[in-house]
């Protein structure tokens, strides 16, 4: 099971996220204290960031751009995603699969 915090709403998933911006390239790195740990290469400016954050969690966990958006911390490193049309179980396999190539 992984160590990735999930918060179950009525509609969807929440998940916290660690951003770092400014990378060499795109990644999930892991998670660590229950956070997804997310690089991307763009400039944390005028919403770039977040939007390849958030592209770049869709690609990690197999879904949709338009199934998630961001929930809360848009000038933080600290965010919060909302996601919908995942299950709880299908995140963590994902989060395992991550960790084993760790």
């Amino acid at each position: 099971m992984s160590g990735l915090t999930i918060e179950v709403r009525e509609t969807g998933l929440l998940i916290a996220v660690r951003a770092h911006a400014g990378a060499r390239k795109n990644s999930v790195c892991g998670v660590h204290d229950g956070v997804l740990r997310v690089h991307v290469a763009v400039a944390p400016e005028k919403g770039k960031a977040n939007k390849a954050i958030a592209e770049t969690i869709a690609k990690f966990l197999g879904i949709r751009r338009s199934q998630i958006e961001i929930a809360s911390g848009l000038t933080s490193p600290q965010k919060k995603f909302f996601l919908m049309g995942i299950t709880v179980a299908e995140i963590q396999q994902r989060v395992v699969t991550l960790e084993s190539q760790e």
